[in-house]
């Protein structure tokens, strides 16, 4: 029996993508990924993540890594589609191709109810079971190893992105290094670093137009 969890890192960041993992898993190896003590990557230490992250591959039947662009997180919102249902559909993709008997997500919508239904608009395929619940990354192992192996890509990718640009933190707008990278751009370049950033969001407008102020907490759009 093949199980897969589905969870994402980068939800609510101003700058870099969003990434979603895909775990799936041979129902008898589960034992083995609960041996690890996996659990919710915002529980885990980086370090703690980076040691965790090459065994849960190791244990997994497959995983993908799904990463959404801020470009194409502008590109789809300013045609009018919005961020849960983008997940949704890249989500769907993931059980559409494994193909599972269960399948664990970790829901992006306040109300579930409403998170199936947007899934529903996006599957192809219907797995035996398919438990969508939030706080899924703390409930479910393999929730939880897919929500590792996605906050592992998304610190490589904010990581690889410093190289060019400097140190810009986590890249969420509650990081007081986030904010600084982004007030210092502003004011050196008299523009924000549109390249990486999701300029749909809230906080990347109001930066523009308040970038002296010490927090964008206030401006969160997700």
């Amino acid at each position: 029996m093949k199980i897969l969890g589905i969870d994402e890192a980068g939800r609510g960041a101003v700058i870099g993508p969003l990434v979603i993992c895909g775990a799936l898993i041979d129902e008898n190896k589960l034992s083995e990924l609960v041996k690890l003590k996996v659990k919710d990557s915002k529980l885990l230490t980086e370090n703690q993540r980076d040691i965790l992250a090459p065994q849960i591959r190791i244990v997994l039947h497959a995983y993908e890594i799904v990463k959404i662009s801020p470009k194409e997180i502008d590109s789809q919102r300013n045609s009018g589609i919005s961020l849960n249902d983008i997940e949704a559909e890249k989500m769907a993709h993931l059980i559409n191709e494994y193909k599972p008997d269960i399948v664990y997500v970790d829901a992006i919508d306040s109300d579930l109810k409403t998170f199936r239904a947007r899934m529903n608009k996006f599957l192809r395929f219907t797995p035996k079971k398919s438990i969508f619940e939030h706080k899924a990354d703390v409930k479910y192992p393999i929730v939880s190893a897919a929500s590792i192996l996605a906050k592992v890509e998304r610190d490589e990718d904010v990581k690889a992105l410093e190289l060019n640009y400097g140190t810009i933190g986590s890249g969420y707008p509650s990081d007081p290094i986030t904010v600084s990278f982004l007030k210092d751009w502003l004011e050196e370049h008299g523009k924000l670093p549109v390249e990486i950033i999701r300029e749909t969001w809230s906080t990347a407008e109001a930066f523009k137009t308040k970038g002296k102020q010490k927090s964008l907490q206030d401006w969160l759009s997700k």
